[in-house]
């Protein structure tokens, strides 16, 4: 018996031998293409991220770091030469800032200051901003331009101002006060009224910043939205407390993370104006940690001080971004 091979068997043959020796899909050549390719572009992003990285590991994750450390030791202007042989203390540190009166007294100033001031900054910023968004047709520029201009003025400049204008013999307050036949107190001189009177100059020179935040809010706020609300005979009461805060509460929750985390920093407006007098009634946890790392040299009494307030200040910002957030879905 014979068996012959057809021309379908040759055909068949032809195309194993074809599938056999194909070349390899461009499939895999491309995709090994693309991965060199970002390879490449994440690299040229590393190359032009790299004096930023070198800045911020230099200037601002070392010194994190060190302070840290240092918090731990005794470190003192003696252990600047040889900084690690300073005395490792454990916890002594944080556990003598809450028996120190001084700091503790820092810390309820402090809180007096954050209480008042930061819901002033936030009502009056929103006031303005309403102002000038709706309430001023003519030199609304004007009116921007002088309530933005503290934020960018000089704290020494602001001082001679508020210097002049709260002194009790020649100042304006006291011209003013003399006008109405009575005496005007001695704001930075007295325990009573010092720091209410750093917590005004507070509120105006960061009244500008909550305000333009403000502004920005308000003109994303759609024009129909308002329009509805009027053509269903809302008010202009009903409009701000339905309508305007609600759509607002974004803005509103980053203006007061912002100037919550500024004002349990302040430093500048007691360090100039009143020194944290008199008698410690001025005196902040940044002024105080001052003091204790640059007057008398306690670095690391003043690096557990720096960890203490960066505690507060991340659980006061996750309370709030907490109770603000669930608000603004």
């Amino acid at each position: 018996m014979s068996l012959s091979i057809g021309p379908a068997a040759d055909d068949t043959a032809v195309s194993k031998s074809r599938r056999a020796t194909r070349a390899p899909s461009p499939g895999g050549g491309s995709r090994r293409h693309g991965r060199r390719s970002l390879g490449r572009r994440n690299l040229h992003g590393w190359l032009f991220s790299t004096p930023f990285l070198a800045l911020f590991g230099v200037f601002m994750l070392f010194p994190i770091v060190a302070t840290l450390w240092m918090s731990f030791t005794d470190f003192g202007v003696r252990d600047v030469r040889q900084p690690l042989e300073a005395q490792f203390v454990g916890l002594d540190n944080y556990t003598k800032l809450f028996s120190d009166d001084t700091f503790l007294t820092a810390l309820f100033n402090t809180a007096y200051f954050v209480v008042i001031g930061v819901p002033l900054t936030i009502v009056l910023g929103l006031l303005v901003a309403l102002l000038l968004n709706n309430g001023i047709d003519r030199a609304r520029t004007f009116f921007r331009v002088g309530f933005y201009a503290p934020v960018v003025t000089s704290i020494v400049a602001v001082a001679v101002v508020w210097r002049f204008v709260l002194d009790p013999t020649d100042g304006l307050v006291a011209g003013v006060a003399a006008e109405l036949g009575t005496k005007a107190p001695d704001f930075l001189g007295s325990g009573t009224w010092a720091m209410p009177s750093l917590i005004l100059l507070a509120v105006w020179r960061n009244l500008g910043t909550v305000m333009v935040l403000f502004i920005a809010g308000l003109q994303a706020i759609p024009t129909e939205v308002r329009e509805a609300a009027r053509l269903d005979g809302a008010g202009g009461r009903q409009e701000l407390r339905r309508i305007t805060v609600p759509l607002l509460r974004p803005t509103l929750l980053y203006a007061t993370v912002i100037t919550t985390i500024g004002y349990l920093n302040v430093f500048e407006e007691p360090f100039v104006m009143t020194q944290g007098g008199p008698d410690n009634a001025t005196l902040t946890v940044s002024l105080d940690m001052y003091r204790e790392g640059f007057n008398f040299f306690h670095m690391g009494y003043a690096s557990a001080m720096a960890y203490v307030l960066f505690v507060v200040i991340m659980g006061i910002t996750a309370l709030q971004l907490r109770l603000l957030k669930d608000n603004t879905r």
